[in-house]
């Protein structure tokens, strides 16, 4: 009694495990990017709460300056509209704005329009480029940010005279206007200017950084005293918080979808496209003849077809494997009946050299070599054996 080894079955599929294996470098990534992206935004979040508001007591915020002017009789209001803060302009009044970089276009020309007549104060805090040209018309900003923070006043602007020394450093300023007060100058050049207005009583002031409103920095040498005589001077002080909120922020008027899209979104999408191309051509694969390589391991040929036969099998591709063995027993059978190899699938030069060697009709070899692809898998295991059958006997003839 003989006894057949039976070998283990495989499988192409992978196992959890070595998908687990494959994947977990990806994963580790992903998970290590998303702690640290949370461990940002949770240290952001804390540093840049309540910045510069007048009801925020953190280290950035300004509620120690609110404190001291309400004991001197100034009030403080909080607005966080463009509207607001024009309604709120006026002989009386000082309009601190926070963010003057922050607004739109839009809101800086309506909010011009509503201050450069009223007659009060206007304060911008630390305004750049995108603001200066329509809130500061004639003053343009240094490209070069002052290096040192703690500066005297070395203008004759009774408010920084009397403060001294202040943290007014950060951007500097340039003007032609000779009326214009220049103080705290860096190099040269004032980080805090005071533009007097073309008509009425009122003035602009820029201040060239934050320092002085902060609440941690609020003791340090003169901050105090030049923020309480730059926001005190008038009877009430409308702090002007630029909110997403705002209505006008988001209103487009006549402007298309292109109007709105920023200016450098054109090199944008050049840079992104040649990127793309280059990684295109990194990526590809170099057109040339094929280079044959000896295999590290010699394969069975009976593992190479079992192999194959369970891919065919997994895809269901009777069609592929019956299209295979035909096309294999075609051109086997070509040289034994003295046809062409080249013409070795074409039927009406194989079918009938193949019927003169049988002694045959060729109605059965047509459809055996040339026929319709099985229905299942019987019908190809039959076909199969039909082939092999076939090219037996042209070799016996």
């Amino acid at each position: 009694m003989t006894t057949e080894a039976t070998l283990p079955a495989t499988s192409v599929s992978p196992t959890a495990r070595q998908v687990w294996t494959r994947a977990r470098g990806v994963v580790l990534a992903l998970v290590l990017l998303l702690a640290a992206a949370v461990v940002i935004a949770a240290v952001r979040s804390d540093t840049r709460h309540g910045r510069l508001d007048p009801r925020s007591a953190d280290p950035s915020g300004s509620r120690a300056v609110a404190e001291l002017l309400a004991d001197r009789g100034v009030s403080t209001r909080v607005v966080t509209t463009t509207d607001a803060a024009r309604e709120a302009a006026g002989p009386d009044t000082t309009l601190l704005v926070a963010a003057p970089d922050l607004l739109t276009a839009r809101q800086q020309d309506r909010l011009r329009t509503a201050t450069e007549s009223s007659g009060g104060r206007t304060v911008l805090v630390a305004p750049d480029e995108p603001s200066l040209g329509t809130l500061a018309p004639g003053v343009t900003a240094d490209l070069a940010i002052s290096l040192d923070s703690l500066l005297s006043p070395r203008c004759e602007l009774p408010a920084a005279r009397r403060a001294g020394t202040a943290e007014t450093g950060g951007i500097r300023y340039r003007t032609d206007d000779p009326d214009a007060d220049a103080c705290y100058l860096s190099d040269g050049l004032p980080t805090l200017l005071r533009l007097p207005a073309a008509t009425g009583k009122g003035d602009t002031v820029l201040l060239g950084a934050p320092d002085i409103l902060y609440n941690d920095r609020l003791d340090q040498e003169g901050n105090a005293s030049l923020a309480l005589q730059l926001l005190g001077s008038r009877a009430h002080l409308v702090w002007y918080l630029p909110s997403l909120s705002d209505s006008s922020a988001t209103d487009a008027g006549d402007r298309s979808f292109l109007d709105l899209l920023p200016s450098g979104w054109l090199w944008g999408t050049l840079q992104l496209f040649v990127a793309a191309v280059l990684t295109a051509l990194w990526r590809a694969r170099r057109l040339g003849p094929l280079v044959p390589e000896r295999l590290p391991v010699a394969i069975r040929a009976s593992e190479t077809v079992e192999g194959r036969a369970r891919l065919y099998r997994k895809a269901d591709a009777r069609d592929r494997a019956a299209t295979a063995l035909r096309s294999a027993t075609r051109s086997r059978l070509a040289p034994l009946v003295g046809v062409n190899p080249a013409q070795a699938h074409a039927p009406e030069a194989l079918l009938p050299a193949l019927s003169a060697r049988l002694q045959r009709d060729g109605q059965a070899p047509h459809a055996l070599l040339f026929g319709p692809p099985p229905g299942d898998d019987a019908a190809l295991i039959a076909l199969a054996d039909q082939l092999d059958a076939l090219e037996r006997e042209v070799r016996r003839s």
